[in-house]
């Protein structure tokens, strides 16, 4: 597991927030966290908690963020075996809010809408993962390639 606290590069086209440029404004930092074992979700959780109680977000949003988070950490465990998750602080205007990146290398999603169906599963849970992140936070976007990878990106406001 690895966690590195480095400046965020908004003008670099290849980088994953390079999606996310039509309403960024400014960003602080990134925190990434590699995803390899349950231990790694947990750390991802409590880094996405602290960083959101730093920028003023309420406890039950905190715990809403966390939970999105364990969910796109637990994916990447389960189906990619390997990935990262990556917080960032957004800015908006007056607007602050965490945009958060799942990114894997695995095997890809060959129905994105099957997946983001309440109830569906293939791994014998409860199908509350991606669209309950979807559900949760206040934007989403997935992209998935089969043999290529996913990467999921979503943002929360305060």
């Amino acid at each position: 597991m690895a966690i590195k606290k480095t400046p965020a590069d908004p003008t670099n086209p290849a980088s994953e927030e390079a999606a996310l440029e039509d309403f960024k404004e400014e960003v602080g930092f990134e925190i990434r966290v590699t995803i390899e074992s349950v231990e790694d979700i947990v750390v991802a959780r409590q880094e996405g908690r602290a960083l959101v109680q730093s920028l003023g977000f309420s406890t039950t949003q905190a715990t809403l963020i966390a939970t999105a988070i364990s969910e796109l950490a637990r994916n990447i465990v389960l189906y990619a075996i390997t990935g990262e998750i990556i917080l960032s602080k957004t800015v908006n205007g007056h607007q602050v809010g965490i945009v958060i990146i799942a990114k894997d290398h695995g095997p890809g999603i060959p129905d994105l809408k099957h997946a983001l169906m309440s109830g569906y599963t293939t791994s014998g849970g409860l199908g509350l993962g991606l669209p309950g992140v979807k559900q949760i936070m206040n934007s989403f976007d997935i992209q998935s390639e089969p043999g290529k990878g996913t990467i999921v990106t979503t943002v929360m406001w305060l």
